[in-house]
């Protein structure tokens, strides 16, 4: 029905109510196009343009991966930990500094500067049409978000420090066989090949250079990759060490502390 409704540009009510109207050709043809599409593993986001997250409605293309609800236990996390982040200032602090690596369609960034106008957020990502998607996103919605293109912290000076970095990158291991029927989205957005976890220590391995004291990383991951991450996050000295659950209850999020103190 949400792929109908498009092609009419018609809402669902109307759809209901006009159930026994004739589709005009263009609109026939346009519809067998698309369920066609749909038949093929394109994602229903990609016809329709857009993507519903986290109470906002986000414009997505193929240059983008579509944001997934799991994501959204990311973003609670984050807006539950805000309150209590801040860079010292005088007289008064200005917003906790939360950078979200590899933002996409900016769905993470977003969704922060949306329910904390306070913070200071910066997104970042590798691929200029993936900033030109989150970039368009933060005009429609009239958020301010800072974008840096570039790979994990290359996108950012060195000395920059962070309350908060975030980050949903690609996990999944090279051989998963999940991937074909993800053909369609960013390969390089999905998987880093191998045993899918070489963003992941990229991000880690760097970021106690860019975490201010206290500040905390938050990770998206694989169902089965909380342990994996949790060694990581310990080994570069990021504890306590933390994971939270999708709304499947699966592991999938996983987030670590630099001490308020830097040794």
């Amino acid at each position: 029905m949400l792929l109908l409704s498009h092609c009419l540009q018609r809402p669902r009510t109307w759809l209901i109510s006009h159930d026994d109207s004739a589709l005009p050709a263009a609109t026939a043809a346009a519809f067998a196009a698309g369920c066609q599409k749909l038949a093929d593993g394109q994602p229903l986001a990609y016809l329709l343009g857009e993507q519903e997250f986290h109470g906002l409605t986000l414009h997505v293309t193929p240059d983008v991966l579509v944001p997934r609800p799991d994501t959204e236990t990311l973003v609670d996390w984050a807006l539950a930990l805000l309150p209590g982040l801040a860079p010292p200032g005088e007289p008064a602090p200005p917003g906790p500094r939360v950078i979200d690596l590899g933002t996409g369609s900016g769905a993470i960034a977003l969704a922060v500067a949306h329910d904390c106008p306070a913070a200071q957020v910066t997104a970042t990502d590798l691929s200029p049409a993936a900033l030109a998607v989150a970039q368009g996103n933060a005009r429609r919605l009239g958020l301010n978000v800072r974008f840096a293109e570039g790979a994990w912290w290359q996108a950012v000076a060195p000395d920059a420090q962070f309350e908060l970095v975030l980050s949903n990158p690609p996990y999944i291991a090279g051989r998963d066989p999940h991937l074909p029927a993800l053909r369609h989205e960013p390969t390089l957005a999905l998987t880093p090949g191998g045993d899918g976890l070489d963003a992941l220590r990229q991000i880690i391995s760097g970021a106690r250079q860019h975490l201010a004291p206290g500040g905390w990383l938050l990770l998206e991951h694989g169902w089965d990759q909380a342990a994996a991450v949790r060694t990581l996050l310990r080994e570069h000295q990021l504890e306590p060490v933390l994971t939270r659950q999708d709304i499947a209850g699966r592991d999938r999020c996983t987030g670590g502390q630099l001490g308020s103190v830097r040794e």
